[in-house]
């Protein structure tokens, strides 16, 4: 009696699981691709709703220390906006504008989603007030 060939049970279940192995990673590594290139689109709408923000100040809203908050995109991102007037721990004392002109620090927090550390932007920047155009009449 001729013996035929072919595969045992046992190597078939091998294959199988060997087979099934290597699915999962696959599967895995896009899953882990589309959270990245999601992560990325997030990060990147925040960045420029940052930049608009900042774009604004002193423009159409004015340096005056505080604090403000708000949203965009229906609460889906949410920011903080912290002005204050900057100090120069190397200048001397002489050199601060008595009037309240000067530097200012801005101080940007930008949250979206659950706000863990891969869903937050900080941005921090100076930003110069001019004196007011009333209080420079010359006589």
């Amino acid at each position: 009696m001729d013996r035929q060939r072919g595969y045992t049970l046992i190597e078939v279940i091998v294959a199988f699981a060997v087979l099934g192995l290597g699915l999962m990673l696959l599967l895995g590594t896009l899953s882990n691709g589309t959270r990245q290139v999601r992560w990325a689109a997030e990060s990147g709408r925040a960045a420029l709703h940052a930049r608009s923000l900042l774009d604004d100040v002193g423009i159409a809203v004015p340096i005056t220390p505080g604090q403000s908050a708000g949203t965009f995109e229906d609460g889906r991102y949410r920011w903080t906006l912290e002005i204050a007037p900057f100090v120069d721990p190397d200048a001397p004392p002489a050199l601060a504008a008595p009037d309240g002109d000067g530097l200012f620090e801005l101080t940007l927090a930008v949250d979206w989603g659950e706000a863990g550390p891969r869903e937050r932007l900080r941005l921090q920047t100076l930003r110069l007030r001019a004196p007011d155009a009333a209080a420079m009449v010359v006589p």
